[in-house]
């Protein structure tokens, strides 16, 4: 920090230091403008946030070179070398900055956040939420294989119509969901949407003891069946739960912090997805061989997922949020004008709706790379198809290791050249892909290569979209971004099949590498001609 000399003879008096910061303070002051009907806008809405945007920003307006400046404050861009008339509170600002400077650089990375008692109980609420959802799946296949299944049958017409229970609510609600959690407690909305989900899954197994004897619908059992209605529930609660954890986010974490943040949830996220596909069976097993003195078929198996939702929503009772209460006497509006002012913000708004086109690409291209996983394991001498969990799995350490580098070093660079590094890097894994997709170590890196870009891709665009949506549109956003997410996921495990049997697995590779560069270059542009507007 440079140290600088007084004039002996420039004593700084008490009145002109204060009227110097005084002058160097904004004027936060300013009558609310009203609108030209003379009607007030709707909380919450997008007419209400625009009109509050006018009143906080000035018009900017050119005045005569003569007249005199309206702030006689210090100009940011100080020179490296103060003159030697320069007065001590000029000094001071100039010291004051680079402390400043030199504390935003030592406080980067994952370290404030951990710091954060508020985001902890977040993270540790979506520890136990995360591995339940991904156990879940396996669960319903465990019950399956020990209730249903015949011994002349494939498994996997079942599990499809679970997936099918499953994906069917975030098609439907997901942007409904999003409207209530804007209108609801966010807090209220993570603690009940996990409760509820470890109920239904407690209540499962007595549910199905009381019609195993009943009579099947037409070749469907009444216990299924019933397995499909608890699915479709559990589903149905997660798409309340997703948006409000997003829109949460934002409002425990700082706005520098969002980053590293993000990269912690996407790190957990994939250790989960990990813990759940290739531990979920050993945990449901070990957790059956605990409780089997009760002598209940399964008991450790509900135990274990329900328990974990259950801990989820109990540990989440003590986030606190710092969110406004809702006023219970405003009437809201209908639900479809809701959906329709966050689309209309989406489409005001170049650099969100340029986040979220990268991050439906970026989801579709890994639900077709799971398709195409099964016939890669195929192809491959040294492995089987039932062993394509290994592919997925080396793309799941890629991008936790992604995340893992960017929540440090990322808040360097900005959002955008993060995600156009990421469209090329992940461009470049599918092009080696396509090269060599017979050999099993160039395989495994490319996907493990993929991975780790993807999160130089996803982690800066959610941080985009939280960063620049206000907090009373964020559960709009959120639930409309969490249904194209969602239609992202479920059109290729369709459509990548069909490509894969018609053009090959090269071409295939190729084309998506194509998508993604395609997806990366025009978020780049719509960022860029953003930014020059601005500016001008």
């Amino acid at each position: 920090m440079l140290r600088f000399s007084r004039m002996p003879n420039a004593k700084p008096t008490k009145s002109s230091k204060s009227s110097t910061q005084q002058q160097s303070k904004p004027n936060r002051k300013q009558k609310p403008q009203s609108s030209k009907s003379g009607q007030t806008a709707k909380p919450g809405s997008l007419t209400a946030l625009n009109s509050a945007r006018s009143v906080k920003r000035p018009s900017a307006t050119r005045q005569h070179p003569s007249a005199p400046s309206p702030k006689s404050a210090p100009t940011m861009n100080l020179p490296t070398s103060t003159p030697s008339n320069a007065g001590p509170a000029e000094t001071e600002t100039a010291a004051d900055q680079a402390e400043s400077q030199t504390e935003n650089l030592t406080e980067q990375g994952f370290l404030p956040v951990l710091q954060n008692k508020k985001f902890l109980t977040l993270w540790a609420g979506q520890v136990f939420s995360q591995i339940a959802d991904k156990i879940y799946l396996v669960l319903m296949i465990a019950l399956i294989d020990g209730r249903f299944q015949q011994d002349n049958q494939v498994i996997s017409g079942w599990v499809s119509s679970i997936m099918v229970a499953f994906t069917i609510p975030a098609v439907l609600f997901g942007s409904v969901a999003g409207v209530y959690v804007d209108r609801w407690s966010k807090k209220s909305v993570l603690v009940l949407t996990n409760l509820m989900r470890g109920a239904l899954v407690f209540a499962m197994l007595p549910l199905l003891g009381f019609v195993h004897n009943w009579q099947p619908w037409g070749d469907t059992p009444v216990g299924f069946a019933l397995m499909l209605g608890i699915t479709f529930l559990v589903s149905t609660l997660t798409q309340f739960f997703a948006p409000a954890e997003q829109s949460v986010i934002p409002l425990v974490v700082e706005k520098r912090d969002l980053l590293p943040a993000n990269s912690l949830y996407t790190t957990t996220m994939m250790i989960s997805v990990i813990l759940g596909f290739a531990l979920g069976e050993p945990l449901l097993a070990l957790a059956d061989n605990l409780l089997a003195g009760f002598h209940i078929a399964d008991l450790g198996k509900d135990v274990l997922v329900g328990g974990g939702y259950a801990i989820a929503g109990l540990i989440l009772v003590l986030l606190k949020t710092g969110e406004k209460p809702v006023d219970k006497t405003q009437v809201q509006p209908h639900v479809l004008a809701d959906i329709k002012d966050g689309v209309k913000y989406l489409s005001e708004q170049p650099r969100v709706r340029a986040a979220l086109i990268q991050l439906v690409i970026l989801f579709s291209i890994f639900a077709a790379l799971s398709v195409l996983a099964v016939r890669l394991a195929e192809v491959m001498p040294e492995l089987k198809s039932s062993q394509f969990g290994f592919l997925l799995a080396a793309g799941g350490v890629g991008m936790a290791i992604g995340a893992a580098v960017l929540g440090n070093f990322g808040q360097r660079l900005s959002n955008q050249r993060l995600g156009t590094y990421g469209s090329i890097g992940m461009a470049t894994g599918l092009g080696i892909l396509a090269m060599f997709h017979l050999n099993l170590w160039v395989t495994l890196s490319s996907i493990a290569l993929i991975g780790a870009c993807a999160a130089l891709v996803g982690i800066p665009m959610q941080t985009t979209i939280q960063q620049e949506t206000p907090e009373a549109m964020r559960g709009k956003v959120f639930g409309l971004q969490n249904n194209a997410v969602n239609i992202a996921l479920s059109l290729p495990l369709v459509l990548a099949g069909v490509a894969e049997s018609m053009l090959g697995l090269k071409l295939v590779f190729f084309i998506l590498a194509g998508l993604v560069l395609a997806g990366g270059a025009l978020s780049w542009y719509i960022s860029r001609n953003t930014g020059v507007s601005n500016a001008s």
